[in-house]
């Protein structure tokens, strides 16, 4: 009876050690799955993080500018805002006065495998008149320049390369002066400047100032639309 006893407490005792190995070796495989989901998360947010560039742009109004670079195939986001002043977070109305420096610019953010800088700066050149200083038709003022706020040494030297080759190839009457600036900071504008032209396209100044500007710019660049 003893020895029955001490049988059965035997297999008491390795039946419970086997269960232990088990659920630890269950719980060690289920860190090690959390561990590895957590790096595949990491390694995505990384990728979709280097998959894009930015761009920052003045060609006057940014109302013009938004609704003509948010057309564009690899445009993942385009935001009208302000850029190059001295003034921390500016209103739109103390930009106007001219007296923060700041330009009204669009932050381009885009794909660089579906669309170039260089392509982009193609848009930069032929949807704006770069020899008017400070001024783009009847939008006057330095918010209003002309402008390429470069991110990086590659955006300064192919910004500077097509500058000097236009100017040299006589493609407009007059000189470019269009300012090419380091960027250093961009502050989004109020909510109401967003996607201005699509919400409110039967406005006078869509009517009349932007909606020729995207026309003429579908034409041009039929092939770079987003269908």
């Amino acid at each position: 009876m003893i020895h029955l006893i001490k049988q059965h407490g035997m297999k008491v005792f390795l039946t419970g050690v086997l269960v232990t190995i088990v659920t630890l070796f269950s719980c060690a495989q289920k860190r090690n799955e959390k561990k590895n989901i957590s790096k595949d998360m990491t390694t995505t947010t990384n990728m979709v993080n280097t998959a894009t560039d930015t761009a920052t742009f003045g060609t006057g109004c940014f109302w013009c500018t938004e609704a003509i670079f948010q057309e564009l195939e690899g445009v993942i986001k385009s935001t009208s805002g302000y850029s190059g002043g001295t003034v921390a977070n500016p209103t739109y109305k103390e930009v106007c006065t001219g007296n923060t420096g700041h330009a009204e610019v669009i932050q381009v953010v885009y794909d660089p495998k579906k669309i170039t800088y260089d392509e982009l700066l193609e848009v930069f050149w032929k949807t704006h008149d770069p020899t008017t200083l400070n001024r783009q038709g009847a939008d006057v003022g330095t918010q209003y320049r002309s402008v390429i706020f470069y991110h990086n040494n590659e955006q300064k030297e192919k910004a500077e390369k097509y500058k000097a080759e236009l100017d040299k190839s006589g493609a407009f009457n007059d000189p470019i002066v269009t300012e090419i600036s380091p960027y250093t900071k961009f502050y989004a504008a109020e909510n109401y400047h967003q996607d201005y032209y699509n919400q409110n396209g039967d406005q006078p100044y869509c009517s009349i100032v932007i909606r020729p500007k995207v026309e003429k710019f579908e034409k041009v660049f039929k092939s770079k639309l987003k269908h």
